[in-house]
């Protein structure tokens, strides 16, 4: 198994500290206690390396298609207005991804990063409708080689309290590499042209660089 970078310095806190309490524990009381102890913290650990596994996913690289940039379940497939950037009327599609998903985000569509910016925020529920706007977020904005815009954007959740957004403006985006990751579940929100025509449903499950979310005009 693959792990993100994102995870080593998390998995190394942890086992000392689980090391460190065992050994505690073993010293001052009997095997009734230290014994299920030892198990949970060995649990605990095991889980925490699979939260941080990074699958090697090689994608088909298709400058029409929009590939999912994480995995989890699709929440919001919506008309609405996209305002901090791109200032007009996009197709919202947003992925919801839970503690047991994989939580590395990858690029979308291949392009220049002309955009990208930070917003400190609250930490609704990452399906609360306000959570795109009003939650911590960071905002990334590809161009392709066509000129069309794709804007997506990293959401904490309610656990999720840690952002990783590598993308920089002037950055070559090239589709199915690593952009960021977020920490112990959030949501991905696409914002797409009108004109995209969307290839997922409502509550559909999906792959980062495996789903294809939509095909560009």
């Amino acid at each position: 198994m693959i792990l993100h970078k994102e995870g080593f310095g998390i998995i190394a806190t942890f086992f000392i500290v689980l090391l460190v309490l065992n050994l505690i524990v073993g010293y001052f009381t009997g095997i009734f206690i230290s014994v299920p102890l030892g198990i949970l913290s060995l649990a605990f650990w095991v889980f925490t390396l699979w939260f941080f596994r990074n699958p090697k996913r090689v994608v088909k690289m298709d400058d029409n298609a929009i590939v999912a940039p994480a995995d989890g379940k699709v929440v919001v497939i919506e008309e609405t207005s996209e305002t901090e950037f791109l200032n007009d009327r996009r197709i919202q599609v947003s992925i919801f991804m839970s503690p047991l998903n994989v939580h590395v985000n990858r690029y979308p569509l291949s392009g220049k990063v002309v955009y990208q910016k930070y917003h400190k925020g609250l930490y609704l529920v990452a399906w609360h409708p306000k959570s795109s706007t009003d939650n911590e977020r960071t905002t990334v904005v590809v161009e392709n080689a066509k000129g069309v815009q794709v804007l997506f954007r990293q959401i904490a959740g309610a656990v999720a309290r840690r952002i990783v957004c590598y993308a920089k403006a002037g950055d070559n985006a090239v589709q199915g590499e690593d952009f960021g990751f977020i920490k112990f579940g959030s949501r991905v929100d696409i914002f797409l042209p009108l004109t995209a025509k969307i290839n997922v449903n409502l509550d559909q499950k999906v792959s980062g660089n495996k789903t294809v979310i939509a095909y560009l005009e």
